[in-house]
């Protein structure tokens, strides 16, 4: 059976099919733009479920990115794609976007002259057909119906209801305009978040069973994120109801890890609403996201971003809304030592990112000073306080990103490499003063302009119930 959808020049297109299953010899072919348009996405629907509302769909997808055309396999949980062939490796073609089941039983993704992009690799594994589960799973079945191939094994950013993670496994998340990522790894001591870029990769949130149970695998239930041991026994989980007082009553259906804040949440279909709505957050603070602010970019109490140039750079104007904070005080570091470079030291400012290496038992001095001749160190923290006995800290990091203001007192000072007097030749003191002033006028000026409104409101409010009658305009 071969289908052929042509889908002419527009911005988003679909064509679809009720069907939960194709067979041997089934190929669709979806017609590529001939000149680059962006945004636009054309799909053929070609099999879907009809148990539980929002049902999956199977689609076949050509989408502009780039420049190019992709051209992918995907799944929808409603209109939330929930995983993609080209997740992590994109099949890029021109003229035509090819899916095929060949009579061997091998899936494919073709382009122009048969050119294969993306397959499954069952060929002679006896596979009969494609099957779309009630679970959203993807699946290969042989004459049997033992399962050959499964999307299941081939997680992306999303994990669906039913779906189980082993150890050593991992959701990966990609910000658009970016060289870092996200991932949720799973651990066999517990869950965590990270941002990964280039040869650094740091958590920023975890989870951890008590007593020091080791995890085998976790699964999402109807109720919560549930993990395992070795002998498949529950050892703990992640309910919404614990984190939050809403009850929706509506079971989980899909865990996602945003691509924009690296944020992990718990998803329920709310029928009152018709779509998809957060039961759990992982985080639930703007400032506890890795990406909140830009590189050299520093999170306020208030969540909002402010360039650490701007508070070292007293002879320039504000840059708190350049897109680049690292501009004249970042870079050129690896050669010269501390000859071209010194640490910038801010007070009140820690940092978001966990699992840096670290010595302990050392003066803040030469903390810095370590970090200054290490090429690959762009910052430091320096910590004295650790459950309640002062312990000596130094962690290094090879980025100045997840940064952020906190209470004083935490006992920790953030350091940072920039290049020799880029603070326009101040003494240390000057540097310490100047950074906590322009924080907190940032701060003031928000609680200033909230409370001056409130107070003005109540003024007039007041005057209004005062005036006599006939004079309250």
């Amino acid at each position: 059976m071969q289908l052929y959808l042509f889908i002419s020049l527009s911005l988003f297109f679909t064509y679809g099919h009720s069907k939960t299953d194709i067979s041997l010899g089934y190929q669709l072919t979806v017609a590529v733009p001939i000149e680059y348009s962006l945004g636009f996405i054309g799909r053929a629907f070609l099999m879907e479920t009809n148990e539980i509302t929002p049902t999956f769909k199977t689609a076949l997808s050509v989408e502009a990115v780039n420049g190019k055309y992709s051209c992918s396999l995907e799944v929808f949980l409603g209109d939330v794609k929930v995983w993609n062939s080209g997740h992590y490796s994109k099949f890029y073609t021109s003229n035509i976007c090819v899916l095929q089941l060949t009579q061997d039983g091998d899936l494919r993704l073709k382009g122009p002259k048969d050119r294969v992009g993306w397959r499954t690799g069952t060929s002679g594994q006896g596979v009969q057909r494609l099957e779309i589960l009630r679970t959203g799973n993807l699946v290969l079945l042989d004459g049997l119906g033992n399962i050959k191939w499964q999307s299941f094994n081939f997680p992306t950013d999303v994990m669906l209801w039913g779906q189980r993670l082993s150890v050593a496994s991992r959701l990966i998340s990609f910000p658009t305009n970016s060289t870092s990522y996200y991932s949720l790894e799973i651990e066999q001591s517990r869950i965590a978040l990270y941002l990964n870029s280039g040869k650094w990769n740091y958590s920023y949130w975890e989870f951890k069973p008590t007593k020091n149970r080791n995890i085998a695998y976790v699964q999402l239930g109807r109720k919560g994120l549930e993990l395992f041991n070795g002998k498949l026994k529950k050892i703990a989980q992640i309910h919404p109801s614990d984190h939050q007082t809403v009850q929706f009553g509506q079971p989980l259906r899909f865990l996602a890890l945003g691509n924009r804040t690296g944020n992990l949440k718990l998803y329920f279909y709310s029928p009152s609403i018709a779509k998809f709505d957060a039961a759990f957050q992982a985080l639930n603070t703007t400032c506890d996201l890795p990406l909140a602010c830009k590189p050299y970019g520093i999170c306020t109490l208030s969540s909002t971003c402010s360039c650490i140039q701007v508070l070292i750079a007293e002879n320039e104007t504000s840059r708190s809304g350049n897109s680049d904070c690292s501009q004249g005080i970042s870079g050129g570091f690896c050669g010269n030592g501390k000859t071209t470079a010194e640490m910038l030291e801010l007070k009140g400012v820690g940092s978001v990112l966990r699992g840096a290496p670290k010595i302990v038992n050392v003066s803040k001095e030469a903390c810095a000073n370590l970090c200054l001749e290490d090429c690959n160190c762009t910052s430091a923290l320096y910590s004295t306080a650790k459950g309640g006995m002062e312990v000596e800290e130094c962690f290094f990091y090879g980025m100045v990103i997840g940064v952020k203001q906190v209470e004083r007192g935490s006992g920790s000072s953030y350091m940072v490499k920039v290049r020799k007097g880029a603070h326009g030749g101040h003494g240390k003191s000057n540097l310490k003063r100047w950074v906590l002033v322009l924080v907190g006028v940032v701060d003031g000026l928000i609680i200033l302009l909230v409370f001056g409104g409130l107070g003005y409101y109540l003024i007039k409010k007041r005057r209004k119930h005062t005036l006599p009658n006939g004079h309250n305009n």
